[in-house]
């Protein structure tokens, strides 16, 4: 539902640009972000080249090359380098959210599933979006978009809860993000940058300070 909402929003949004229900339905469904497909409708409606719209997704979703990075130590050693290319494919805030909490591999099963439900409602969102147009008030769509903001913390509360280095990581994460959005210089990067550089420093210095004891084979740390 936070998807259908999130995306529902942006379909306003595309029909503004002139996108029709279709056209917003596949594009959501091969983008699936919501910083991106946002800049790009925007671009559409200014009537952007086509090279100036590529590259302000590049810079805005940069973030997905650091959570592929992560989640490709989640996947099994004896997975195909299709089904790898594939569940990169399907990498979205949320998915990563769920595929990095889990204890064991992801099996390319798990991704799928979940990329497949989350893409269906997000496609979804932005063609009924397209349809409904400027129907419904600004406040309902806002207040519709808080159930996103809902999945993210019930995504990251429960590894918070259970380990207090994490809750610190979590904390830190917000109060710099918001700091750096007013902050000089700073503020003038792309949200994508910010997010990028805060990721790097906070859990850098997180592993720093306390660090993952891994064990081998035999059981050794």
């Amino acid at each position: 539902m936070g998807y259908f909402a999130v995306a529902f929003s942006l379909g306003i949004i595309a029909k503004q640009a002139g996108l029709t229900a279709a056209i917003g339905f596949v594009s959501s469904f091969f983008t699936r972000a919501s910083a991106g497909e946002y800049g790009v409708y925007t671009l559409v409606a200014a009537q952007a080249a086509y090279v100036e719209i590529v590259a302000m997704c590049l810079v805005t979703n940069l973030r997905y090359m650091l959570m592929s990075a992560a989640l490709s130590q989640k996947i099994a050693p004896g997975t195909s380098w299709l089904h790898r290319v594939l569940m990169a494919c399907c990498v979205t805030d949320e998915i990563f959210g769920i595929s990095i909490a889990r204890k064991r591999y992801c099996p390319p099963t798990y991704t799928y599933s979940a990329a497949l439900i989350s893409t269906l409602l997000w496609a979804s969102g932005c063609a009924a979006g397209i349809v409904a147009g400027g129907m419904l008030p600004t406040a309902i769509v806002a207040a519709l978009s808080v159930a996103l903001y809902g999945m993210f913390l019930a995504i990251i509360m429960p590894p918070a809860r259970n380990d207090r280095y994490v809750l610190y990581a979590v904390a830190a994460s917000f109060v710099l993000s918001g700091a750096c959005s007013v902050a000089p210089v700073v503020s003038h990067w792309s949200s994508g940058t910010r997010t990028i550089v805060l990721t790097v420093v906070i859990s850098a210095v997180v592993a720093w300070w306390k660090p993952i004891k891994m064990e081998d084979a035999d059981g050794q740390a």
